[in-house]
């Protein structure tokens, strides 16, 4: 007799049928438990780990030759949470339960050594596996009340082992699980707060409306983390659609407690000691990495970004793109979705006073020049606002707080948004996914093509070197947003300036731009006083 039961493996944050076939061959012969079907070790020692629990309830396996396949047997499996599925399909062979009892339902859980059921990662995305294929899952009670998010799957959330087995036996009824509370809404700190900084407040602001990369660039204590740490209160809510996609590969990493789930946009600030794995996802498991977990347009805050690694940060390009990660291996390429928004901070240079001001170093430009150039050229074209934060003088501290803080500039940020799912809609996209820095192709043609005057300023800048084919698309993508900041049907010419001042270019291309603006007897175009005329152009690289 073969007993059976399903379970899933998980594929990135895509969970895949599972079926666990046991059998039990010979008789009167020592006992013998054999795992097969593509286990790693965690797979693997799940025979000792169920041996304990079955001794823990008052058990013994049976003096026969047990034999446990985990099919299709090509599929890598890997984790502990194969264990309750092996030892209720034993169980089964062994009439422990009824064969038919587990007609209908899919398994997941870690079984102690006393029979009590460990907690597991992946209990979302494996009931909505279940449910798509019309089963109720088992899993631990510690991820019942996360399982219970997945509509309307039939959970039961077992304590332990023996809990299950009187449930199955009608001994006693195990109670389908509540989902988990939602949190959200959380107090986030103010742009109040942040005295001075005008500048890079209003890139703080351009950025949230359009998901668009930023770089801050200042000294230690101009305010570039502050200001970083307040740009989740400019953001909305995730939707259900982005709330479901986030939790998925939350609960893959296992970081869901007790079913609870978030309406925040996470906010993921790994150290710049990190490794590429630990950005990009890998390890043993493949598990997320931080660009994962930063997904749906939320943010990944790299502070000092000149100090990780340069294999590090262009592992990011990739993903930066098409908004997703790949970790290949030799027998498996496990994709993880990494649509994210970076926002990076770092000095001008390794002292971080730069060339100029009290306490300047004597070694400026080139240590300047030297500490940028740790950070690739294509990894500063995907950088679409790149922002100087000058010191924060005595006087800008003495003044009273702003005016405006964040309750102000979210509502902007959010019309400006509604702006932005209007048009997905008229273009027939998803409107979760019609943000401007997502746009391209004849959406962007449509929505975002500049007037005369515009295309003659962008024309001119990219004539002078300062602008690759991508960096053209980034400033049209900026320029939209500023349009629609500005309540503007239609790209303006003064949309174009303000979106180029924040590309950085090299100070060739700026002396060529400035040399033939000059020559057109026309003022450097980018940025605006409050007169309308023309500030400087590029920042300086």
């Amino acid at each position: 007799m073969v007993a059976r039961v399903v379970t899933v493996a998980f594929d990135g944050v895509e969970a895949r049928r599972v079926d666990v076939e046991v059998q039990l061959v010979g008789n009167d012969g020592p006992t013998v438990f054999n795992i097969v079907g593509l286990p790693d070790k965690a797979v693997a020692e799940s025979r000792e780990r169920v041996r304990g629990a079955f001794a823990g309830i008052g058990l013994a396996l049976p003096a026969r030759r047990i034999i446990a396949n985990l099919a299709p047997a090509d599929l890598p499996k890997e984790g502990s949470h194969f264990d309750l599925p092996i030892a209720l399909a034993l169980m089964a062979a062994m009439g422990v339960i009824a064969p038919d009892a587990l007609d209908g339902w899919a398994a997941i859980g870690e079984l102690g050594l006393d029979g009590q059921i460990a907690r597991v990662g992946g209990a979302l995305p494996a009931a909505v596996a279940a449910d798509a294929l019309g089963l109720g899952l088992i899993c631990p009670e510690a991820t019942g009340p996360e399982a219970a998010w997945a509509g309307g799957a039939r959970i039961l959330a077992p304590r332990s082992l023996i809990g299950l087995v009187n449930h199955f036996k009608g001994v006693q009824v195990l109670r389908a699980p509540e989902p988990g509370p939602l949190a959200g809404g959380g107090a986030a700190p103010d742009l109040r707060e942040v005295k001075g900084q005008e500048s890079a407040k209003r890139a703080l602001e351009i950025a949230a409306a359009g998901g668009h990369n930023l770089l801050f660039m200042g000294p230690p204590g101009s305010g570039k983390s502050m200001m970083a740490q307040r740009l989740p209160g400019l953001l909305p809510p995730l939707t259900s659609r982005e709330l479901l996609e986030t939790s998925m590969i939350w609960s893959v990493a296992g970081l869901i407690e007790r079913g609870a789930l978030t309406r925040d946009r996470p906010f993921r600030s790994p150290h710049h000691s990190a490794s590429m794995a630990a950005l990009t996802g890998g390890g043993l498991r493949a598990k997320p990495g931080e660009a994962s977990l930063a997904h749906n347009g939320v943010l990944l805050f790299l502070d000092e970004l000149p100090e990780y690694s340069a294999q590090a940060l262009d592992s990011l390009r990739q993903p930066l793109e098409t908004g997703e990660i790949v970790v290949a291996r030799a027998n498996a390429h496990v994709r993880y979705p990494a649509r994210f928004q970076l926002v990076a901070a770092m000095n001008p240079c390794r002292c971080g006073l730069g060339g100029a001001g009290r306490g300047a170093c004597g070694k400026a430009p080139r240590c300047q020049r030297d500490y940028q150039n740790r950070i690739s050229g294509p990894m500063f074209d995907r950088i679409d606002l790149t922002v100087e934060t000058p010191p924060v003088t005595a006087a800008d501290m003495a003044l009273p707080p702003p005016a405006e803080g964040t309750a102000e500039a979210r509502a902007r940020v959010a019309a400006a948004r509604a702006a932005q799912e209007d048009r997905a809609r008229q273009a027939g996209l998803d409107p979760d996914q019609g943000l401007n820095a997502r746009a391209g192709g004849e959406t962007l043609d449509r929505f975002a093509a500049p007037d005369e005057a515009g295309r003659a300023l962008l024309m001119r800048a990219g004539e002078a070197g300062g602008l690759t084919a991508r960096g053209w698309t980034r400033t049209l993508r900026l320029a939209r947003t500023i349009a629609d900041l500005d309540g503007a049907t239609g790209v303006l010419r003064r949309h174009i300036a303000e979106a180029l001042i924040y590309r950085r270019a090299t100070a060739g291309a700026q002396a060529d731009f400035d040399r033939s603006t000059m020559h057109r007897g026309d003022a450097p175009p980018f940025g605006l006083r409050e007169d309308g005329a023309a500030q400087a152009p590029f920042l300086p690289s």
